[in-house]
């Protein structure tokens, strides 16, 4: 899929998902862009790095630390893009989840 296709699946996810979650904002389309490209970014780079230090933990919980993995990734995409706000980690947790499942339908139906 290119990469222009999977950054508006993305953003159209973000967008949706802020829109039902009440624990988080974003100000606008072109905000949920911006979002999805960081956490494109942080999914490349930040993410295999605290995948590889927390690899004894997330053996211990069969891999559900995965999931605190990616909240840490929207927390710190919300700290760098001024308009999205996560109100808390168990909202991040939620928008984590939930944008997934959106982001797949999405694929599926394209």
């Amino acid at each position: 899929m290119g990469l222009i296709l999977q950054i508006i699946i993305s953003s159209i996810a973000v967008y949706f998902t802020a829109w039902l979650l009440p624990g988080i904002s974003v100000k606008s389309f072109g905000s949920a862009i911006l979002v999805a490209i960081v956490l494109g970014v942080l999914n490349a780079v930040l993410k295999p790095i605290l995948q590889f230090l927390s690899f004894p933990i997330t053996v211990l919980t069969l891999g559900l630390f995965l999931l605190v993995i990616n909240t840490i990734i929207i927390l710190v995409a919300g700290a760098i893009v001024g308009n999205f706000h996560v109100e808390n980690f168990w909202w991040a947790l939620l928008f984590s989840i939930i944008m997934s499942i959106v982001v797949s339908i999405l694929e599926t139906l394209i």
